[in-house]
């Protein structure tokens, strides 16, 4: 496909659909500060202290206004920065623009094609960054692999989202890992927030505005029952669906039964599924043998990083006729049947709706934030391989989001921290 280069709005440092929607793009990132307030913190000690000075980010997320806070929080720490988006449907083209307009080095649009993702993407590595962040680990595959001759001024990187860290510990495996990685993920005030919480809620709203469907009565069936799983069955429930999990690890589908959910092969739940959602990071978990054992009206729907977790090109190869029938939902007849797709097959919360909400972003960028900065001040003490931030800094993510909320927790008295820190004390 041809680059949409020629009908963008372009300058040295910038391309994105057009400036003229910077005005709302700014109201929207107000509205995503007003909710963001942990990370509103890091910026405000950001702006004393200046830990990034004169040091590169190069960026590969979602542009969403909570990126744009991300990126202002960065740039209060003395970086700078330049972005680009890390999947073709998640650009929020407004946010683009508003970026765009306050200076900063910005490339993308939603719906990008191929060509123009990757041109982008080079964009950001000719920026020649001292810190990569990335969201499914496009961007450092690309220095890794295109351009190693960057890597000796890179002090590190961080990753966002559990399909970067699949690949980058595929990476550290076959020793082709070149410069430390900190798994943001893995924080606690991600994982177990962004994933759970926020894919929750934001693949749901991206289901509904794709399709307009009612939840209560359906089979809805959840491929993968990590922290992103888990937070969608836990709301499809709360919509009245009933909740079928397919896993291929025994101990998450022991909890996804604990839970209340009946668990089976896909062999079985594709034939009574009317809505199936993939969250596993992985390929072709729904395949066309699934795919012809079906319903006729079924829904398909993706929540994991890439648009490989449905077999879209199978399903294109055996549909008899294929068309767009809502902005965001595709028809495909098969065998006189019809399956609908949701964006595309990719990210359904970001290409169908808005992502996750502000709050919930607030501490996963807190993380990154505090992981650009931990790279900075450990440069050359870093282990080349993939590593989590120290507890401490986890928790006091916590803490800050805490306060945010108006919420006071109990200090230990120094008798009970005396006991913890003994053995001898007990019967």
């Amino acid at each position: 496909m041809a680059s949409l280069g020629d009908i963008m709005d372009k300058g040295d440092n910038f391309e994105v659909k057009d400036m003229n929607l910077a005005n709302q793009g700014f109201m929207n990132i107000e509205i995503a500060e007003s909710h963001m307030a942990a990370l509103m913190q890091i910026k405000k000690r950001f702006e004393k202290e200046k830990p990034l000075k004169g040091v590169r980010v190069g960026m590969a997320l979602h542009v969403t206004k909570e990126t744009a806070v991300l990126v202002r929080t960065l740039l209060a720490g003395g970086a700078e920065v330049a972005i680009t988006g890390c999947n073709p449907l998640s650009t929020q083209d407004d946010v683009a623009a508003a970026l765009a307009k306050e200076g900063v080095k910005v490339w993308g649009y939603k719906g990008e094609n191929n060509e123009d993702y990757y041109r982008y993407l080079k964009n950001v590595v000719a920026f020649n960054p001292n810190i990569t962040i990335d969201d499914g680990c496009d961007l450092v595959s690309e220095i890794h692999k295109n351009h190693k001759e960057l890597i000796p001024n890179i002090i590190g990187g961080c990753e966002e989202t559990t399909t970067g860290i699949i690949r980058l510990k595929a990476m550290e495996k076959d020793k082709a890992l070149k410069y430390p990685m900190i798994a943001v993920n893995d924080n606690k005030t991600k994982h177990l927030l962004d994933n759970y919480y926020g894919t929750g809620q934001s693949t749901m709203d991206g289901i509904i505005r794709a399709t307009n469907i009612l939840f209560a009565g359906k089979n809805v069936v959840v491929l993968g029952y990590g922290s992103c799983g888990k937070g969608f069955a836990l709301r499809a429930k709360g919509f009245g669906a009933n909740v079928i999990v397919t896993e291929v690890d025994n101990f998450c589908a022991l909890q996804a039964a604990y839970d209340g959910f009946r668990v089976m092969k896909m062999e079985d739940a594709c034939k009574i599924g009317d809505i199936f959602c993939t969250l596993t990071g992985n390929k072709h978990v729904i395949r066309t043998e699934h795919m012809k054992n079906m319903k006729n009206g079924t829904i398909l729907a993706n929540s994991g990083h890439f648009d490989i977790e449905i077999d879209l090109k199978g399903l294109k190869g055996i549909a008899s006729s294929e068309r767009r029938v809502r902005p965001f939902l595709d028809e495909y007849v098969l065998h006189g049947k019809k399956i609908f797709v949701c964006g595309e097959g990719r990210l359904v919360n970001l290409a169908a709706a808005e992502g996750h909400p502000s709050e919930v972003m607030s501490t996963s960028f807190c993380g990154q934030a505090l992981a650009v900065e931990y790279c900075v001040k450990n440069k050359g003490k870093l282990p080349v391989s993939v590593i989590q931030l120290p507890e401490e800094i986890d928790d006091g993510i916590a803490g800050l989001q805490l306060a945010a909320m108006g919420i006071h927790i109990d200090d230990l008295t120094p008798e009970q921290i005396k006991y913890l820190g003994s053995w001898e004390e007990g019967t």
